[in-house]
């Protein structure tokens, strides 16, 4: 198998020719798609950069399944008779089912503009300033939850929530795909779907354990103090060396890049691939520039990728795979899952609420290696057809009170959803553009996603209210839909070195 040798030159690291070596496997065995992927080259610094900024995500699941099992006592629907708890506060707030359906949709409106504003943050002045940014709205949103009185301040907390959780999951995936190495992104940037998993898992869990008067305060509360860990976590982390190099700070980039790939590692490769040229180099070596230097790529606005046709398609693609994730219905079952359940097992909802939670963390985290096994597009084309017939298995068992149809429906559609709709779209936003547009195209794609969230979150229980069991064949439908936009509208980028070659593939196909 040939392998070019890279050279260093006034111009940069290149190739110069192919050296023909033997290739000692020459039929390699065939490993299983589920099979854990080769991790080569992990270091701490790597895996601790990873694990302080997907609290981010982290927190955007918490703050989405809060409410969930809590509902009931929050909005005075108990049999127990309102008073006060500490500090003066109100032991409930009483609601009806349109203004609970507001706080929801809060969270959502916050993150809309969350989304659509950090990716040119992240863009201009780097992805740690953006997410430090979300991480103080992380915290200063749950205090204003937990010490609400009136209900409007409840939703300007979720508000606040929202602005830190749509700004982190814009810049979260975008972290982890400029620090991974580039055999191991899909596997990475699964974290992020993980992550928000397993905050919906602890968000039920203290749901389930602390859904009474005088403790449901704790629970809004409980977010605080993890997006505090991560604001002190994000002032050790390093910034991406990518961006770095994209903004004209190649030792910073070089150095930073060796501590993520290990002492030894060869990193020539990569730096290549950024384009970093060795003037850039050098000149950094000898002193500050004289003078202002343009960037190598001008960084496109949220305009600027709509209006030029070289961008459009890529918005297309990941804002529609970003739409599918939400309006294919997974927020109706993990907002609302205790009151779906408690109509056939009152009794029995919030354990398995947890329990169903707990296995979409273990679904996601086994499936985490098949996007960079079977491929993206695959992934996506698999989980929405598992998400449409655990829809059409929904209307079945909650039409005849089928209570284990029911609960293996819920299992399937949130184990659909880890599969491909979960974690794909949020490693398709950095493969699709190049380092200059997927900041603007990240907060297109994300600021999609919120206001289908929001559709979701306000409208379902009103639309289950007067379907009943039929609003599962909506859902149905819709995924039907996302299916054939992903078959015609989507490409494949597993094994792409950059976005240019996608829609290279893509042209020549």
């Amino acid at each position: 198998m040939g392998r070019a040798i890279l050279t260093r030159t006034s111009s940069g690291y290149r190739a110069i020719k192919q050296a023909a070596l033997p290739d000692p496997s020459p039929n390699p065995p065939q490993r299983s798609p589920m099979a854990p992927p080769q991790l080569s080259g992990l270091t701490p610094c790597l895996l601790c950069s990873i694990g302080i900024v997907t609290l981010g995500p982290l927190l955007f699941g918490y703050h989405l399944g809060e409410l969930n099992a809590p509902q009931k006592v929050i909005t005075c629907k108990t049999d127990e008779i309102p008073g006060y708890v500490a500090l003066g506060l109100p032991q409930c707030l009483p609601m009806n089912a349109f203004e609970w359906g507001m706080i929801q949709a809060m969270f959502t409106v916050g993150g809309f503009f969350g989304a659509i504003f950090s990716g040119t943050l992240a863009t201009s002045f780097g992805r740690l300033f953006a997410m430090k940014w979300a991480a103080f709205f992380l915290a200063s949103g749950p205090i204003a939850e937990a010490l609400a009185g009136k209900m409007w301040l409840l939703a300007l907390g979720r508000a606040l929530s929202g602005v830190g959780a749509g700004a982190a999951t814009v810049v979260c995936p975008l972290y982890i795909s400029e620090v991974s190495p580039q055999n191991q992104r899909g596997f990475f940037g699964a974290f992020t779907q993980v992550q928000i998993n397993f905050g919906i898992v602890v968000a039920q869990l203290l749901g389930y354990f602390f859904s009474t008067s005088g403790k449901w305060r704790w629970i809004l509360a409980s977010g605080s103090y993890i997006a505090g860990l991560m604001f002190f976590g994000l002032t050790i982390t390093p910034e991406t060396p990518k961006w770095l190099a994209a903004n004209n700070r190649p030792r910073m980039a070089r150095g930073v890049l060796q501590r993520l790939r290990g002492k030894n590692a060869d990193i020539r490769e990569e730096m290549e691939a950024w384009d970093m040229s060795g003037e850039a180099e050098e000149e950094s070596l000898l002193g500050p520039p004289q003078g202002p230097r343009p960037q190598k790529h001008a960084n496109m606005s949220i305009i600027d990728v709509i209006r030029i046709p070289k961008y459009r398609r890529a918005v297309i693609a990941v804002t529609g795979t970003m739409m599918a994730q939400q309006l294919c219905g997974i927020n109706s079952v993990v907002m609302y899952s205790v009151a779906i359940l408690g109509k056939i097992m009152p009794k029995q909802a919030g354990l398995i609420t947890v329990i169903v939670s707990a296995a979409n963390v273990l679904i996601t985290l086994l499936a985490s290696p098949l996007p960079d096994r079977i491929g993206r597009k695959t992934c996506l084309l698999i989980s929405i057809s598992g998400m449409g017939s655990a829809s059409a298995m929904l209307f079945a068992g909650l039409g005849q009170d089928i209570a284990w149809l029911t609960v293996v429906a819920i299992t399937l559609f949130v184990a659909s959803f880890g599969v491909g709709l979960g974690p794909v779209p949020f490693i398709l936003t950095s493969e699709l553009v190049g380092a200059e547009a997927v900041g603007a195209v990240s907060s297109w794609a994300l600021a999609s996603s919120w206001l289908s969230t929001f559709l979701v979150s306000m409208f379902f229980p009103i639309l289950n209210n007067v379907l009943g069991n039929k609003v599962w064949w909506i859902f149905a439908g819709v995924a039907c839909f996302w299916a054939a936009f992903v078959g015609v509208f989507v490409p494949e980028s597993k094994g792409k070195a950059s976005a240019e070659e996608v829609w290279r593939r893509v042209r020549h196909a």
